[in-house]
């Protein structure tokens, strides 16, 4: 197996359109021809668009896009942009008068970082759609990870700044990668195990663990800070049908447990969606491995990736 960059999966175009001052923004991830799909959400406090029609008993089989947004619930309108891009151009489910763009999203809470009353909307998630048809796809603050930040259990004051990752690998014919916009509640950890962002100490020096804290609040009710999710989405050219891709998504959880600790709390949405363009057999359970694998190193190159701004330090600046 061997890495490779994300952008040499065939058959998809990835896409990302920002406002930086507004500290938010659109990442897109478009197959034409038509992906199988699955998605898996495990936070309590989800943003989610078009989730229903990717259970495997459900009529449509193959979608045309996943859209990772900030913006929290407003974000999702970025998805109407993007279907308007792809009936323009004539992709989607045929409905006998015309096309009906199948478009699934997931969107993080972002509003406290940058202006609140500016989130992504249609126009965006446009942006987005001709940077993806143009081959502009950029990691760390842009994208869905504009505004994204980690370790904020004890409010914005002790938080970072972290972004949007990717990470891809090859397995003889097998090609499958994952895109995260990371916006964890908890902290990031690498493949070695080290703390690498997350919560600061009290001085912003260094790095707190933010389980340890947790648990010192086992007897009383501590407010949690609400603005949180990790969204992801891994795309590969295997052979998936519509439950694998649920399961495969399932999975693929594994990699956010490794890599975000605590995770899934009720404060986080985290979501993760699987695209699959059906171009190659696999042994599904050896697929599962490699695409958990590159959901943790795509976290990790998130936090790694991003820079500081808004005034919060990014991991490069407390790694030693």
């Amino acid at each position: 197996m061997k890495a490779i960059d994300i952008s040499e999966i065939e058959g998809f175009r990835l896409g990302t359109a920002e406002n930086k001052e507004a500290a938010t923004g659109v990442t897109v991830i478009i197959c034409e021809k038509g992906a199988a799909a699955g998605v898996d959400v495990r936070g309590g406090g989800p943003a989610t668009r078009e989730t229903d029609l990717l259970k495997p008993e459900n009529m449509v089989q193959q979608i045309n896009a996943v859209v990772l947004s900030g913006g929290s619930a407003y974000g999702l309108e970025a998805s109407c942009g993007v279907m308007d891009f792809l009936e323009d151009k004539n992709v989607g489910f045929d409905v006998g008068c015309g096309v009906v763009p199948i478009v699934c999203g997931a969107s993080l809470f972002d509003l406290h970082v940058g202006r609140a009353d500016i989130r992504p909307d249609r126009d965006m998630g446009i942006k987005a759609c001709e940077a993806a048809f143009s081959g502009i796809f950029s990691l760390g603050n842009h994208g869905a990870g504009t505004g994204a930040t980690v370790g904020k259990y004890r409010g914005p004051e002790r938080m970072m700044k972290s972004g949007q990752g990717a990470s891809a690998a090859e397995a003889g014919a097998l090609k499958i990668g994952a895109v995260t916009a990371l916006n964890a509640l908890g902290d990031v950890f690498d493949g070695q195990g080290r703390q690498i962002a997350g919560l600061l100490s009290e001085d912003g020096n260094s790095l707190a663990s933010t389980s340890d804290v947790i648990k010192e609040d086992v007897d009383r009710q501590f407010s949690v800070f609400s603005g949180n999710t990790t969204i992801s989405c891994i795309i590969t050219n295997a052979r998936l049908t519509k439950a694998q891709c649920t399961k495969l998504a399932s999975i693929a959880h594994d990699g956010y447990a490794r890599a975000i600790k605590p995770v899934h709390s009720t404060a986080d949405g985290d979501t993760i969606f699987v695209m699959a363009t059906g171009e190659v057999e696999v042994n599904f359970d050896a697929a599962a491995v490699i695409a958990t694998e590159q959901i943790s190193k795509a976290i990790e190159n998130a936090a790694l990736s991003a820079e500081p701004a808004y005034g919060l330090k990014n991991a490069k600046s407390l790694i030693k």
